[in-house]
C-alpha cells in the first residue's frame, strides 16, 4: 500500500497541465537550487507524458484534481485513478496554497480510496447486535421515528448535527433541511473551534473571518501566535510562516505549552491559561505609555478606543504579572517588537476561542491590531486558522443553531430573504415550526441548542429549557460526540434518547459510546472523494474538488441521504424546487447557483461552478505571494474567488484576498470596514472619518446601500428595469438580482457601507474584553477582583457560571489542564485513528506532565496515570514527563476515544470497524463551562489532578 510512485516520470495525463512527479520535479529543479521557491519557476514543458512502470497491469491512469479534507489550509492533490481504484497521490506543486508541501495526514488520503475500517451498509443495533438493512428501510425507518416525534412533542425535539467535512453545497442542503423541518436546532463543529471567533470578530469590524491569508503571511513584518501552534494543527501553513521569517520577519508565540511552533520564535511567552486579555491589555499599556499607537488609523476608522484606554491604565506591568505570569521585561521587548515591525499579523487558534470569555479575548486580539493600525494591508491583519478543510463553509451557509446561510440571522426578515430565494412561501416555512413560544422565545426566530450543550437539551428538566419538549432524537452527521466535554452526561444522554442516528463513514463514538441494546442507526455516508462539489479554505477561497473514486460499498453521499430523508418525511418537493434531482441526487451545481441567488451577505454570488472549475484547472497559474493570476484565463483574479466575490459571476469581481484594505479599489477587491450598526452611537459618528477606497466617489464613510440610498444619490436609474424590480424595497442583502451591488461597486463604494471598527460592543454582556477568571480556577485569590458572569439563560439552556466559579476545586484539583492538537491526528480521531498510516505513528493516549509534579506523585515517564476530574469523572491515560508544559499545568490531546473510564467500547462497534488505535476521551474529565454568547466550551483552562495508576 505505497502513497507515491517509485517511477520517475510523470503519470500519463489528460493535459499537460496536470501536474508532476515529485521526483521529477526534485530532479529537473535541483534539491539545493531552490526548494520550495522553485516551484513557481516551472512551466508546461517539463510535464510530459510517460507511463507509470510499477504497476502491474497496463490499465490506463486518470489523474483527479482534489483537495485535502483535513485541516484548513486547502492543500491541492493529484490523485492517480486505475479502473476506479485510487492507486496514487502526488501532492500538487504547481498549486499556489501548498506549492508541494504534504503533512502526515494529507500523505494518508490515499487511504480513503481503500477504507477497511469504513461502514459497509447501513445498520441498526437491535437486541444488542448490529443488523445489516437496506437503504430503503433504514430511511423508512429513521423517517418514521422522525414523524413520531414530530407528532408526539415536535420538530424541535429532532436535533441536527452538521459536519465540517460537508462540502458547501452539502452544508448548505443540511441547513435547508432542518429549516424546512422547522428547527433551528442545527450546528456543527464550528461552535467548538471558532465560534467566539464569529462573533468577536464580526462585530468588531465585519465578517468574522481570516482577513488575509496564509500566503500573505510571508510579507508580515512580524507574527503573534497566541494559542495557535501550526506546526502540528497546519504543519503546511509553517512553509508560509518560515518563509516570512527567512524574509527577516519576528515570530512571537504566546501559549502554556512550549510548542513546535514555539520552538521557531524569536520570542516565547508563557501565558498562564485564560489569562488572554490581561495579557493584550499588559502590550497596550506599553504601547499607549510609549506612543507607538497608529493616531491616524484610530482617528479615522476605530470607533471607542478611549474606552480601551481607560481599562488598560488598570493593567499595570505589575498587574499583569500578577494575574498573567509575565514578568514587565518581556512584555516590554513584546509590545516594541510589534511597534517596530509592521504591518504585523496575529494568528490564533482553540487557544485562544475555547474559553467562557472567548468572544472578548478575539475581540482583545482584534483591538490590539487596531491600535498598531495592521488592519487592511499586506502582511498584517488577524489570521485566524480554522481546524477543519470545510468549517469556514459549513460556518458560511449557517450549518449553526443561531443564524441561516450567510449570516443572516433568524429574524422575520432574514427568513423572508431565503423564502424569496427558495421560492417558496413564507408561511409554509413558518407553518413548519412549533407555533407557541417557549419561556418568551419563538421558535422559529430563537436561537436553538448549541452542539456543546445538545446533552443538556436532552437531560434539562424540560420546563427550564425553551422549546415544548427535550431532544429525543439526533443525527450525528459527520460529528462526533468525543468532541465535547462533560463525557459522563454525554454518555448518558445517549442512553435516553428514543433514536440515535450517526451519519458517517466511520460509526464514530456517537455510534458506541452508550450502552444501549436498539435505537441506533448507522448510515454509511461517502467520503468527500467520492463526491465533487466546492470547499472554502481558512483564507476565504474556494476550491472545486473532482470526485476521484465512486462510492465505496454502500454507502451514499450527504446531499443524496438528504434527499431520501426529505423525500420520506414529504418535504423533497420543497427541498429541490429549483435543484435538478438525477434518480435521488440531487445536482451538485445547481446548489451551487441557488446559494449564489442568496448569499449576498458575505460575496458567495460571483463564483459560480463555471468561474471555480476554472480556477481549478488552472491552478498553476496563481503566483504564490499574491494569490493573482498575471495570466491566463484567470488573469487578474486572486485563487478560489475568496469571499467576497462581490454581484453575479458575471461581474468577474475578482474576489477578495485581503479584507477591508482601501488601496485598491472596491472593484478589484479593495473595501473597508463593515457597517452593520447605523450610523452613529450615544450621538458619536461611527462612519469612517476621511478613510475610503481607492476610486470611491462617496470620500467619506456612508451607511450600507438600500433602494433608498441608490435614489438618494441619483443611481437609481443606472439599474435594469428587471434590476428594478427586484431591488425596489430591499438593500444590498437581500436585492437577489444583485443591482444594487453592481451600482453602487461601479462609483466605487462599498455595498455594505464604510464604517469605523468598534472597541465597543453594545449588543454583547461586556462592552468592551473583560478579564474573567476561568469557571475552574487555580487562581481563587483573583476570583473576587475578576469574577465571572451570574448564571443565565443562554440559546434555550439555563447556564451555569457563578454558581461553578465560587465552589473552591483547586485545593484537591491543583493543575491546571488544557487540551489540543497532535500533527498525526485531528479532531475526534476516527477517521485519522481508523487510518493505518497515521495510526502507526502514535499509539497511546496521553498526559504531558512536569518532571517537578511528577517526582512529587511518584510518576516515571510511560506510567498509567489516572487524570481525574472536579466533576468525577476519571480516566486512564500514559504519562509524558516533559518540561514542555511548567510545573502546575499540564496538557492532553483531544483526538482519541474507544475507552470510556477504564472500559474498552471494543465489543459496541460492528465487526471490523474498530479504529487501529482507541484510547480515553480528553474531553471525559474536561468540565463545565460555555461562553457567554456562543456556547463555546471551555476547554483551554480547567482543572484535574494524576495520580499513578
Amino acid at each position: 500500500m505505497r502513497l507515491t510512485r517509485k517511477s520517475d516520470q510523470a503519470v500519463t495525463a489528460d493535459k499537460p497541465s496536470l501536474g508532476l512527479n515529485r521526483r521529477q520535479f526534485l530532479k529537473s529543479a535541483g534539491i539545493t537550487t531552490g526548494g520550495i521557491a522553485a516551484a513557481s519557476m516551472l512551466g508546461t514543458g517539463m510535464m510530459r507524458k510517460a507511463e507509470a512502470k510499477d504497476v502491474a497491469h497496463d490499465a490506463p491512469t486518470e489523474i483527479k484534481r482534489t483537495i485535502c479534507s483535513h485541516c484548513s489550509v486547502g492543500c491541492g492533490i493529484y490523485a492517480e485513478v486505475q479502473n476506479g481504484v485510487w492507486t496514487g497521490q502526488e501532492p500538487a506543486f504547481d498549486h499556489p496554497f501548498n506549492a508541494g508541501g504534504h503533512c502526515a495526514k494529507g500523505a494518508a488520503l490515499r487511504e480513503h480510496g481503500h477504507g477497511a475500517k469504513r461502514l459497509k451498509y447501513p445498520m441498526k443495533l437491535e437486541g444488542g447486535k448490529w443488523k445489516k438493512l437496506s437503504w430503503e428501510q433504514a430511511i423508512n425507518e429513521v423517517g418514521d421515528q422522525m414523524l413520531k416525534i414530530r407528532q408526539e412533542a415536535s420538530s424541535d425535539s429532532v436535533f441536527f448535527m452538521g459536519s465540517a467535512k460537508f462540502s458547501n453545497e452539502q452544508a448548505y442542503m443540511y441547513r435547508k433541511l432542518a429549516a424546512m423541518w422547522g428547527t433551528n436546532n442545527v450546528d456543527h463543529s464550528a461552535r467548538i473551534c471558532h465560534s467566539t471567533t464569529v462573533a468577536g470578530v464580526a462585530n468588531t469590524w465585519g465578517y468574522g473571518a481570516q482577513t488575509n491569508s496564509f500566503n500573505d503571511i510571508r510579507n508580515a513584518k512580524a507574527m503573534m501566535f497566541i494559542g495557535s501552534n501550526p506546526s502540528e494543527a497546519h504543519p503546511v501553513a509553517m512553509q508560509h510562516v518560515l518563509e516570512g521569517k527567512e524574509r527577516g520577519a519576528k515570530i512571537i508565540v504566546v501559549d502554556p505549552r512550549f510548542t513546535r511552533t514555539a520552538a521557531k520564535a524569536d520570542e516565547y511567552v508563557h501565558i498562564r491559561p485564560g489569562t488572554d486579555i490581561p495579557y493584550i491589555y499588559g502590550l497596550l499599556w506599553h504601547i499607549f505609555e510609549n506612543g507607538w499607537e497608529d493616531e491616524t488609523f484610530i482617528r479615522q476608522r476605530v470607533y471607542g478606543l478611549e474606552r480601551i484606554r481607560e481599562e488598560v491604565k488598570k493593567w499595570t506591568p505589575e498587574e499583569v504579572e500578577h494575574v498573567v505570569g509575565i514578568p514587565k521585561a518581556q512584555m516590554y521587548r513584546v509590545a516594541k517588537m510589534l511597534a517596530e515591525h509592521r504591518p504585523g499579523t496575529v494568528v490564533w487558534c482553540m487557544g485562544g476561542t475555547q474559553h467562557h470569555i472567548g468572544n472578548a479575548n478575539t475581540r482583545a486580539y482584534c483591538i490590539l491590531q487596531l491600535a498598531l493600525g495592521n488592519m487592511g494591508k499586506s502582511g498584517g491583519g488577524t489570521n485566524i486558522f480554522r481546524g477543519h478543510d470545510n468549517v469556514q463553509g459549513a460556518t458560511d451557509f449557517g450549518l449553526l443553531f443561531d443564524t441561516l446561510p450567510g449570516y443572516y440571522g433568524l429574524k422575520t426578515g432574514s427568513w423572508k430573504h431565503w423564502c424569496n430565494v427558495w421560492d417558496l412561501d413564507y408561511e409554509w416555512v413558518k407553518a413548519r415550526f412549533d407555533q407557541e413560544k417557549r419561556l418568551g422565545q419563538d421558535p422559529m426566530t430563537s436561537t436553538g441548542i448549541p452542539c456543546s450543550r445538545w446533552h443538556d437539551g436532552v437531560l434539562e428538566d424540560k420546563d427550564k429549557i425553551a422549546q415544548k419538549d427535550n431532544i429525543r432524537m439526533a443525527f450525528f452527521w459527520g460529528q462526533s460526540v468525543n468532541t465535547e466535554t462533560r463525557g459522563r452526561e454525554v454518555r448518558e444522554a445517549l442512553n435516553k434518547m428514543d433514536t440515535v442516528v450517526v451519519v458517517d463513514p466511520f460509526p464514530t463514538m456517537a455510534g458506541v459510546m452508550h450502552t444501549r441494546k436498539d435505537g441506533v442507526y448507522l448510515l454509511p455516508a461517502a467520503t468527500q472523494f467520492e463526491t465533487y462539489g466546492s470547499v472554502s479554505a481558512s483564507n476565504r477561497s474556494l476550491q472545486w474538488r473532482t470526485k476521484v473514486i465512486e462510492p465505496l460499498f454502500e454507502s451514499k453521499p450527504d446531499h443524496e441521504i438528504m434527499y431520501l430523508l426529505a423525500k420520506k418525511v414529504g418535504i423533497a418537493d420543497q427541498f429541490c424546487k429549483h435543484i435538478k434531482v438525477n434518480g435521488t441526487e440531487p445536482l451538485i451545481e445547481d446548489m451551487t447557483r441557488e446559494f449564489n441567488k442568496g448569499m449576498w451577505t458575505i460575496g458567495y454570488t460571483g463564483q459560480s461552478p463555471e468561474r471555480l472549475k476554472m480556477h481549478q484547472e488552472n491552478w498553476g497559474t496563481f503566483d504564490i505571494n499574491s494569490l493573482e493570476a498575471p495570466g491566463g484565463p484567470a488573469r487578474g483574479e486572486t485563487y478560489g474567488l475568496p469571499w467576497p466575490c462581490w454581484g453575479t459571476p458575471e461581474m468577474k469581481h475578482p474576489g477578495s484576498q485581503i479584507l477591508y484594505r482601501t488601496d485598491r479599489e472596491v472593484k478589484n477587491g479593495g473595501g473597508n470596514f463593515r457597517a452593520r450598526y447605523g450610523v452613529e452611537h450615544n450621538g458619536n459618528n461611527i462612519l469612517a472619518e476621511g478613510s475610503y477606497s481607492v476610486g470611491a466617489e462617496i470620500q467619506d464613510g456612508y451607511p450600507e446601500f438600500t433602494h433608498t440610498m441608490l435614489k438618494q444619490l441619483g443611481w437609481w436609474d443606472e439599474l435594469t428595469a428587471e434590476e428594478k424590480k427586484h431591488a425596489e424595497g430591499k438593500n444590498w442583502k437581500t436585492d437577489i438580482s444583485g443591482g444594487i451591488q453592481r451600482v453602487a461597486i461601479k462609483h466605487g463604494c462599498m455595498p455594505y457601507g464604510n464604517a469605523k471598527a468598534r472597541c465597543i460592543v453594545w449588543n454583547f454582556p461586556d462592552d468592551i474584553p473583560i478579564h474573567r477568571e476561568p469557571l475552574y480556577t487555580p487562581r481563587r485569590d483573583l476570583v473576587a477582583k475578576y469574577p465571572t458572569y451570574e448564571d443565565r439563560m443562554v440559546a434555550r439552556l439555563p447556564t451555569l457560571y457563578k454558581s461553578i466559579q465560587e465552589k473552591d476545586f483547586a485545593k484537591d484539583f491543583p493543575l491546571a489542564v488544557t487540551t489540543g492538537r497532535l500533527v498525526e491526528y485531528e479532531g475526534g480521531g476516527e477517521e485519522t485513528r481508523s487510518n493505518p498510516w497515521l495510526a502507526e505513528l502514535q499509539q497511546e493516549m496521553f498526559i504531558e506532565i512536569n518532571p517537578a509534579d511528577a517526582a512529587d506523585r511518584g510518576l516515571r515517564d510511560g506510567d498509567d496515570v489516572h487524570v481525574h476530574s472536579p466533576e468525577g469523572a476519571k480516566i486512564t491515560v500514559k504519562a509524558m514527563v516533559t518540561p514542555r508544559v511548567i510545573e502546575g499545568e499540564c496538557f492532553m490531546p483531544y483526538h482519541f476515544a474507544g475507552v470510556f473510564e477504564g472500559e474498552k467500547l471494543d465489543k459496541h462497534y460492528p465487526e471490523g470497524t474498530v479504529p487501529y488505535v482507541t484510547g480515553e476521551s480528553a474531553n471525559t474529565v474536561m468540565t463545565y463551562g460555555y461562553d457567554v454568547v456562543t456556547q463555546m466550551q471551555e476547554t483551554k483552562s480547567s482543572l484535574c489532578q494524576i495520580s499513578k495508576a
